[in-house]
Parts: C-alpha cells; structure tokens; sequence
C-alpha cells in the first residue's frame, strides 16, 4: 500500500512523535509540521474545519492562516485525505495560543493503513511543473495517475494507465509495435514523452513496472519543455530508493499464454547511500495469429546524501524487446471489413521487430536554503530497432493484397542536459515563486536501408510490379514462409540540436489573486542529412535550400488565478508553442516555425476537505500559420515542399475530471472529454475546411470505482469496474476540397466503443491476489493508423497478479 509523504519520512527512520507547533501571528495562526528528529514534514495538508480552508506545508514544514476572525478552530493535519492529527486553536484579539501536538505512531502501524486512494492533488506539487508550486496555483490542466491506480488496474504499458487520462486518446502507431498517444487533437508524437523531467523514447512500448506516478500537463508547456506539441506532455516518475530494506516480488499471468515476474528490492547500502533494483521478464503470445512479445526490463538506481542540503540521484534502465510486427487487418477498398475478423494476422510469418533502448539519469538537488533550490539533471539514451517484414495492409475490394518487404535499421543517441533554479522572495510584500531554467539536448539519428533479394519474383495486383507474395485474404493457405536475403544499402545520418532558456514567476497579489508570467526563448538547428553508401562514401541529401535549418522562437504564458476560498481555484490562461516546419517558400528559404495560441479557462475544486477534487476546463488552440503546399496558376501544385503561411487550424475542447477516496477504501475516478479540431482556412486545392481531423477523438470518457473491505471477516477484499468509451472518430486521410468537388471520401468513420473491466483481489499479511476481467462485454473495435494499421483491440481476457510484499523495519 502506497504511503503519504509522512510515512515516505517514516520509512526512512525518523520514527517517533510528529508534533506540530502552532503560535501567534496577526490576525491569523501560523505553524509548522515536524518529525520528532526535528526534520521538516512537507506537503502535508492542513486544514480549519468548517471554513473550508486548507493548505500545504512548505519544504520547511511550516503553514499559515490569515484574516481569521476571534474563535476556536480545529486544526486537522492530514496527508492523502487521512487523518494525522488535529488540535483546537483559540484565536483572540487576532492572535493564536501557541500550541504543541505530540502523536506517536510506529512505522508499523503506518504499514497497515492505506493512505493513497485516488485522491486529491490539487494541494500537491507536480514535478511536472518544475516550479514547486502546488497544482491549484498552477493556471492549467493537470492530471497524475498515481501507484495505486497503477497496481489495481494492473498496468502493464502506459497504454493501459492513460485510459483514465480524459481527453488523452490511443492512436496505434504503424505495425503496433509501439504507442502514440493524442491529446486535445494533437499527437503527442516523439517529444512529449518525459522519464523524471527527462525527454525519453517511447518507440519501445513504456515498462509500467517501475512507474510510482504518471503526470499530465494539459495543453502548451513550450515554455517549460521547448519543442513540443501543443496537446499535453507526460512526465513519468520512477519509483526511488528507500534507506529501508524492503521490497516487492510479484508473479502475473493472463490470457494468450502471458506471463510476467517482477523483483522490486530497495535498501541503503550506508548511512548515506540507498539503492533500489526492479526486474521483469514478460512472455506473452496474442489473440491475433503468430504474434508474441518478449520483453527483459531491469531499473538500477541510486540515492546519495551527499549533504544535509544535497541529494543525488543516479537512475538507468535497459529493455530488450522482441515483437511480431502487426499492421492488422488494414482496409479493403478503403473501408474496414469487420468479417475478417480479430485473429487473422496478414505480415510474414517470420516477421520482426526487435529493439533495445538504454537510458542514463542523474539528477543533483541541492538546497541553499528554505527558499532557494537548484535541481541539475543528466540523460543519455540510446535506442536500436531492427525490422524485417511486410508493411501497408491495403486490400483490394477483391481480397487481393500484394505483399511487399522493407527492412530497416536504426540507431539514435539522445543527451540530454537542464539547470533549475527555483526561490522565492518578497517585493514591497508581495510574494514571487520564480523559476530560471536553461536546457538543451542533442540527437543524432541512422536510419540503415536494405536491398532485399527476391527470387520469386511475384507479380503484384497491378500486373507489373514485383512483389514477395501476393495473397487473397478471403482464401487463405499457400502464404510464401521463407526468409530473402537483405544487404545493406546505405544510410541516412539526421542531427538535431535543441536549447532553450526560460523564466517564470508565481506573482501572490494577495491571498485570493495570483499571476503566472513567464517566456522562453528556444533555438533549434537541423543540420543538412549525410548519406553513407555500403562502400563507405559521404554525400549530403539533396536539400532546398541547402545549410543547416534553424528554428527559432519565443513562446510566452500569462496565467490569472483567482481562489475564493482555500478549496477553489478559478484560472484563464494565455500560452503559445511553436510547431517546426518542413519544405521551403518561394525563394527557396527554410521555412519558419508555426506559432500556435492557446487559450484555456479551468476551475479546480476539492470537497468533503480534500477527499474529492472536481476539475473543469475549456480550450481554444489556433494555427495562424498553418504552411500549406502552393498551387500554382493553373490549380496545380509542382512542388509539394513549397510551401506559404496561407492556413489556419483550430482545436476547441472542454474536459472534466472528478477523483476521490469518499470514504476509507472507496476510491473513484471518472472523466470526460471533447474536442474538435479541424482545418479552419486552406488553400483553394488544400484539405476541406470544417472537416476533424484524422487522429483527434471527439468524445472519450472513463470511469473506475475501486473499494476494500475495512472491517469484518473479509478485510482487505477489494473489488473493482473501470470502464472506458472511445466515441466515434475519423481514419483514413482528411479531404480534399478537390476530393469533395470529384465526390471521392477518403475518410473512414469508426464507430464507438466501450469497454468494461471487472477487478477482484485479496489481501491478508504480505501477501496479496489480484484477477482482472477485461473487456467482459467482448467489444469489438480497432486502433487507427491511418488507414493502413487498422488493429483489433483485445476481446475479453483475464489476468491475475500474485504479489509478496517485504520490509525489514
């Protein structure tokens, strides 16, 4: 069972008293939360019952109150919606008995109380925010899916954790060998995805295993991360290191003949020194036909104390991952036949996609003082992907399907380096939060290409060219099986170089108003690609123009937060991010950086004193600068990569969050979103105006309701639904209004979907069982790359997790 912050303190030996000292202040009660070893206590939540005010203990423990009227209060000090400790403070003449609270509780008993639930985090700090403010201060949408959620939904890939992420929608990626993610319209595509603060490769299908929380930051964050779309970014954050011997080991097994163990061991190696080693190895065949997946994962890390004022921490992680590549069932004629059914597989029989990723981490955090905080972090990765098989599932109306080979390679390096530097401070006594920040990463790309021998020689459908095989998929049997010969043909290195500088400030104006500010500045050059032939010789591709590209752009926010009360947040924001162009204008020079508006109203709320948060917002994302091909005099265009800043886009959306533990042991989540996101102004050949987009969902929304007997006989059943809905979408390509004047439809709408699972498990000791019905409803539906990786989702299955939870206290 996951621990609040206190028993995070806990665990690392400062067992004993807590005490909470309360004095006098004007008009008001300040305080501070403390261990009995005298070590601060932060983000625990304190609250004055029955005024609805609440707040956050700061990194040095301490709170306070102001404007309180003459009267006795109760102060309850809680973490995660459980109750601490609470004491009567009587205020008189505008000032506070000073009061001291002493609360023995052993580590143990910690141990046997849950404390995590899907609870609030609006009085919590975000990593993702990078400014150690807490989420109500912050003027935007956030969301965190925390360890809990994690374990009863039994996650296996960030897939499976995004469902209960509203307007965060799946998009299957070509072959279904990795995830792509959509959100508010835009695919969060390769620089959305973050490992601890750190941007990360998400080619491989994300390990869960070692994930103690996922954050979402809805909307721009081109100011924080640089050059990233427009629709969210997703911050993974690792499980740590514990100066306690303890740990986790677990056995999963399903349906298709999955299974799955994992080793979770943590302790200190000294006084100053602790270390944490998470392992699996995953095993699993599919419902569709031939494919498999075999995974090995392995997470070392570190946590030094370097100092009283400096931690370190050191993290890494390799996965090798071996899988059948699987386009689907593709589309017939343009269309999805739903008669070929779930199982058919339509790739070679001896197709495959294997890669192997590295990544390094380390992360230095020293603390001036109680305000000022510097945070320097490290990442390299690297990533390999070898692919051999067939590509492009498009079917004949027939049933005829040419099969044709590709086989590839490729090798990235990515580094990565940031400096923050977080204080606060007071101006003519407002209050700033400021954050100063610089980062930059270097990527360095192969892609090997392959001429593959053929010695059959097949004829594809169109009667000339020649293909592997040619099959019908109504008449199957007689599939070619052996394995030609590839030799490699040369390879293409692409640079990048990333780097960027930032300010913002949290601005307190008074305790109901606050102002967000803040810009960055980003520089981003492209070097022109190298071509290396099997004989070794060099050549550069042939661009127009020639040189390098180079990006620059200046991305501002402006956020108001007004908060009624303690428990109420109201915001509006202003952000922009900037989208990288390819191709170039008339005169042959690079094309500039599209600069995407964003505009976003949101309320945040908690009730029943934090055990239920209730979030809305509304969005707008405009395009002013959308680059479109240029058509020439004759309503032609001869030069795709020709391009002028003649279009517009637009993406609007509204998205609600509600979450809470409602009573000990219930524990709920549910969400809904909607967006529309369209062509608002194209050229006069260019795609139809008003028409969504492929790759944004209208309507998505998801439910969990989770509860653990407390009491009785059956103490710690736990039984649980969660049910998600993937409203009707478009695959295919967008229109043309040339499409639309010579009648043809490349769309291809997808019908709705929901799918519901059902959770039961128990817990007695360290020993807990946990089964999972998935999909009981048997939908059936698909996943959508355009409209050649049409993919199935999975019918109904089963899946059960047996764990042994350890420590030594």
């Amino acid at each position: 069972m996951k621990r609040s912050f206190l028993g995070l303190i806990l665990s690392l030996g400062l067992v004993g008293a807590i005490h909470l000292d309360v004095s006098a202040q004007s008009k008001g009660v300040h305080g501070r939360v403390k261990t009995k070893d005298g070590a601060p206590i932060e983000s625990a939540t304190v609250t004055i019952m029955g005024l609805g005010k609440s707040t956050s203990t700061s990194s040095d423990g301490s709170f306070q109150f102001s404007n309180l009227s003459d009267g006795t209060y109760t102060i309850r000090i809680k973490s995660i919606g459980n109750t601490i400790a609470e004491q009567i403070v009587t205020v008189k003449d505008g000032k506070a008995s000073a009061v001291n609270i002493a609360m023995n509780i052993s580590e143990s008993q910690l141990e046997q109380v849950e404390v995590l639930g899907y609870n609030s985090h609006n009085n919590q700090k975000v990593h993702i925010g990078k400014a150690g403010i807490i989420d109500k201060d912050l003027p935007q949408s956030v969301q965190i899916i925390n360890e809990q959620v994690i374990a009863d939904q039994q996650v296996n890939r960030l897939s499976d954790a995004l469902k209960n992420a509203n307007g965060v929608a799946l998009g299957a990626n070509r072959g279904g060998v990795n995830e792509n993610f959509y959100a508010r319209g835009y695919s969060l595509g390769a620089n959305n995805i973050f490992k601890n603060g750190i941007r990360t490769n998400n080619s491989a299908s994300i390990e869960a295993s070692t994930l103690e929380s996922i954050e979402i930051l809805k909307g721009s964050a081109a100011l924080l991360y640089g050059g990233v779309s427009g629709g969210a970014v997703i911050n993974m954050v690792t499980k740590k290191p514990k100066f306690n011997y303890g740990g986790e080991v677990s056995f999963r097994t399903g349906s298709y003949d999955f299974y799955k163990p994992t080793v979770d061991v943590y302790g200190p190696l000294s006084k100053t020194v602790a270390f944490r080693l998470i392992g699996t190895y995953e095993n699993a065949k599919s419902f569709r036909d031939v494919v498999e997946n075999k995974r090995t994962y392995v997470n070392p890390s570190l946590l030094i104390k370097a100092s009283e004022k400096t931690e370190i921490e050191i993290n890494g992680d390799y996965m090798k991952a071996n899988n059948t590549p699987d386009f689907g069932i593709g589309t017939i004629d343009g269309k999805i036949d739903q008669s070929i059914g779930r199982k058919r597989f339509l790739n070679t029989v001896w197709a495959f996609n294997d890669t192997e990723q590295a990544n390094f981490q380390t992360a230095l955090n020293h603390k001036f003082n109680d305000n000022w905080k510097l945070n320097i972090a490290l990442g390299a990765q690297s990533y390999n992907r070898d692919y051999f098989g067939a590509e492009r599932v498009q079917i004949q109306a027939n049933g005829d399907l040419n099969i044709a080979l590709n086989k590839t390679r490729s090798k990235e390096i990515t580094m990565n380096q940031q400096v923050n530097l977080t204080g606060k401070f007071y101006t003519a006594g407002i209050k700033h939060t400021i954050l100063v920040g610089a980062d930059a990463d270097q990527s360095d790309v192969k892609n090997f290409a392959f001429k593959i021998s053929d010695k059959g020689n097949v004829v594809g459908v169109d009667g000339k060219t020649k293909v592997y095989d040619l099959i019908n998929i109504y008449q199957p049997g007689g599939e070619r099986t052996d394995i030609p010969d590839a030799s490699f043909k040369n390879s293409t290195r692409t640079d990048i170089y990333r780097s960027g500088v930032f300010v913002q400030d949290l601005i307190e104006l008074s305790e109901k108003f606050k102002v967000l500010a803040g810009v960055r500045y980003t520089y981003q050059k492209t070097p022109e690609s190298r071509i290396i032939d099997n004989q070794g010789n060099h050549t550069l591709t042939e661009n127009k123009p020639a040189g390098p590209k180079i990006d620059k752009a200046w991305s501002p926010k402006f956020g108001l937060i007004y908060q009624p009360i303690s428990s109420s947040s109201i915001f509006v924001t202003y952000a922009s991010n900037f989208e990288a162009n390819s191709g170039y204008d008339r005169e042959y020079r690079s094309l500039g950086p599209s600069i995407i508006d964003q505009y976003e109203f949101g309320v945040k709320n908690e009730f029943m004193n934090g055990r239920l948060t209730a979030n809305a917002s509304v969005y707008r994302i405009k395009n002013n600068r959308f680059a479109q091909a240029i058509i020439s005099e004759d309503g032609t265009i001869k030069d795709a990569l020709m391009k002028e800043f003649t279009g517009e886009t637009a993406s609007d959306g509204v998205e609600l969050d509600l979450r809470g533990q409602l009573a000990e042991g219930l524990n709920i989540i549910a969400g809904y979103s909607y967006n529309f996101r369209r062509y608002t102004k194209t050229s006069e050949m260019g795609n139809a105006e008003g028409e969504r987009q492929v790759g944004s969902t209208p309507h998505t929304a998801n439910g969990t309701i989770f509860y653990t007997l407390q009491n009785g006989s059956l103490k710690g059943l736990k039984l649980g639904f969660s049910s998600f809905y993937t409203g009707r979408r478009n695959a295919g390509w967008n229109n043309t209004k040339a499409n639309i004047r010579d009648g043809v439809n490349r769309l291809i709408s997808v019908s709705p979907f929901t799918t519901i699972d059902f959770s039961a498990g128990y817990t007695y000791k360290n020993w807990s069982i946990l089964g999972k019905l998935s999909n009981i409803t048997n939908a059936f539906n698909y996943y959508i790359h355009e409209n050649y990786s049409v993919n199935p989702i999975p019918p109904r299955s089963f899946m059960a997790t047996l764990s042994y939870k350890f420590e030594k206290r």
